[in-house]
């Protein structure tokens, strides 16, 4: 196991979100993130039963000292049922956790195309919820479902881009961007004081959302971190990876890896050319 270095010096917080450790369960996310050295932690809500609990995650916040940073709200195909059926609810009682936890920022995809109530109205809703119960919910960019055929399926409305739609907290997923063929660096500079919240990942422009690990795609990572410390950036990097064909020794390998990684670039200070 390789040791992370030490904080960043830029002020931004360097998290592990508890999707990184996948298949093992949301109290291993709390374990490494503490043994590595990582500043927070942010919660993936339906990793498994445990994520849902929230005085359960609580209890593995204080035992590990380890703040939580943010919450992910559920809202994969495979956490539908998560909190309910009903998507505001479940976003609702995401900012309750998020305000329980200590956390100042809950990350939601857009909506579903078919979920087209919870979509009419989803850009007012969620500046609603946010001045209702003042957590920061950071809506993240996505990217068209390729047909095996070919062509691209809309599956998200209003858009899977969030760039020119009028929201004011956004959060940039480097491994979305690749599969949606987009420039991560590009993004940071298009969306500016709306970036609110980074997954740091990676991708190669597969149709498959890959979340290597940063550095290992064609994301220019090292440059994104760059760039958030040049302009200023004061929100957290999560590191939300794909390490599930990794044993556990392997897995904190990688993690640290990456810590060190985001500690590094967001040292650096990137040429605005």
């Amino acid at each position: 196991m390789m040791a992370g270095v030490s904080g960043s010096s830029t002020g931004v917080k360097v998290a592990l979100s508890t999707s990184s450790v996948y298949p093992e369960a949301t109290p291993a996310g709390f374990e490494v993130a503490s043994l590595l050295g990582y500043d927070g932690v942010e919660v993936m809500v339906g990793i498994d039963p445990l994520a849902a609990d929230v005085d359960a995650v609580q209890r593995l916040r204080d035992y590990h000292q380890i703040p939580v940073v943010a919450v992910h709200a559920p809202c994969l195909l495979i956490t539908q049922r998560v909190w309910g059926t009903d998507p505001w609810a479940k976003l609702e009682r995401a900012t309750q956790a998020a305000t329980q936890l200590g956390a100042d920022l809950v990350v939601v995809h857009p909506p579903f195309r078919w979920q087209s109530t919870y979509a009419t109205n989803f850009v007012e809703g969620v500046r609603d919820l946010v001045r209702k119960t003042g957590v920061t919910i950071a809506v993240e960019n996505m990217f068209p479902w390729r047909a095996p055929g070919g062509g691209d399926f809309k599956a998200y409305k209003p858009s899977w881009d969030p760039t020119d739609l009028d929201y004011d907290h956004l959060t940039l997923d480097l491994s979305h961007a690749a599969t949606a063929r987009q420039n991560s660096l590009e993004l940071v500079r298009l969306w500016g004081d709306r970036l609110s919240h980074v997954h740091l990942t990676d991708g190669n422009g597969s149709a498959k959302d890959e979340h290597l690990l940063p550095g290992q795609g064609n994301q220019r990572a090292d440059e994104v971190l760059a760039e958030l410390t040049r302009t200023g950036y004061r929100g957290h990097v999560v590191l939300e990876v794909n390490t599930n064909e990794l044993d556990r020794a392997a897995r904190e390998e990688a993690l640290a890896g990456a810590l060190t990684f985001a500690r590094t670039h967001l040292a650096t200070v990137s040429d605005p050319r």
